[in-house]
């Protein structure tokens, strides 16, 4: 099923003082100023788990911007394009961000916003993660997001990631599509993939990150910026923060109109599936969950997968700035 709504219609649905008295937020702090800059950049990927960040733009134009831009970006890649200059904050996936710290990629993480993403679908007889023991396990690539997931995963159950499992990369095939159709073993999706396979009744869950202990404790995604742009520019860095934090209410408050924007945006197009995602993400967590605890957990995980050097420690000196989300949280009663 797709459901289509004009902008201007989904806008006169859920006009932003609409959406401001479903959330309680108060409007911006008259002590804040104008934001340093006119324009701001975020990231477009193809995964929609990532849906406050595009479900803000009438969040962001009240904070001040006269321009939003959604750059393309590769799933994880987005550190890249940050320290080229090309986007200035977007959500990211915690261990990939860990990665980019680690390799002294110059970025900022600034907040937590939701918890529960992805979900690792295998055949049967496969029923936990020891099982892929010898196993085939389809990812984009190594170093992809999914492998360095799945790495950690592993690592986290007693495998050796580089020897037990055998990894599976197609440049021309995606994973989901190889998992579908029986060619390997495993796949871990993010949505809308395992909304789909689920309709698609194709494989079974064997982890769940939303609800399956120790992933559903941690952030999946945060929010981080270019290192130059949160130091020059720290009253447009909290206007974004607190305008994705409202985001990610907004889906927990009003998930169908969420979803119709995602459509009308040209992120997703079935409007089933976008709903299904809003409803099983956990995006109401960022008043709960500790970033910096999510960000030792990955790194201690890394760590053990050989894959990072730095310590935790040394992760959270380097690419981390709380005085956005601290500030944040008194101000929306967090």
């Amino acid at each position: 099923m797709q459901i289509a709504q004009s902008r201007r219609h989904f806008l006169a649905g859920a006009s932003l003082g609409a959406a401001a008295a479903v959330l309680g937020a108060r409007g911006p702090l008259a002590d804040d100023g104008p934001p340093e800059v006119a324009t701001i950049r975020l990231s477009k990927i193809p995964g929609i788990c990532i849906a406050p960040q595009y479900a803000v733009e009438e969040l962001l134009r009240a904070e001040g911007f006269a321009e939003v831009r959604y750059i393309a970006a590769e799933a994880g890649r987005h550190s890249e394009r940050m320290a080229r200059g090309e986007v200035d904050l977007s959500l990211n996936f915690a261990a990939p961000l860990v990665l980019s710290i680690d390799a002294g990629d110059p970025v900022t993480v600034v907040t937590g916003v939701h918890s529960g993403c992805f979900e690792l679908f295998a055949h049967a007889p496969i029923r936990s993660m020891l099982d892929l023991k010898g196993k085939t396990v389809g990812v984009q690539g190594l170093g992809s997001i999914p492998h360095v997931f799945l790495a950690v995963m592993a690592t986290y159950v007693g495998l050796d990631p580089a020897n037990d499992i055998n990894w599976v990369t197609s440049s021309s095939v995606r994973p989901k599509e190889l998992f579908a159709d029986g060619k390997i073993d495993a796949f871990l999706g993010f949505p809308p993939e395992p909304q789909e396979l689920r309709a698609r009744n194709i494989g079974h869950v064997i982890l769940n990150s939303a609800v399956d202990r120790p992933w559903s404790q941690y952030f999946c995604c945060l929010l981080s910026g270019s290192r130059d742009f949160v130091h020059r520019h720290p009253i447009a860095t909290k206007r974004v923060t607190r305008a994705v934090l409202k985001a990610a209410d907004l889906c927990v408050a009003e998930p169908e109109r969420v979803a119709r924007m995602l459509v009308d945006g040209g992120f997703t197009q079935r409007y089933d599936l976008a709903l299904q995602s809003l409803s099983e993400v956990p995006y109401g967590v960022w008043r709960e969950y500790d970033p910096a605890d999510t960000l030792r957990f990955y790194a201690l995980r890394l760590h053990e997968a050989g894959m990072i050097d730095a310590s935790p420690n040394a992760i959270l000196a380097d690419g981390t700035d709380w005085r956005f989300l601290n500030e944040l949280k008194r101000e929306l009663k967090a």
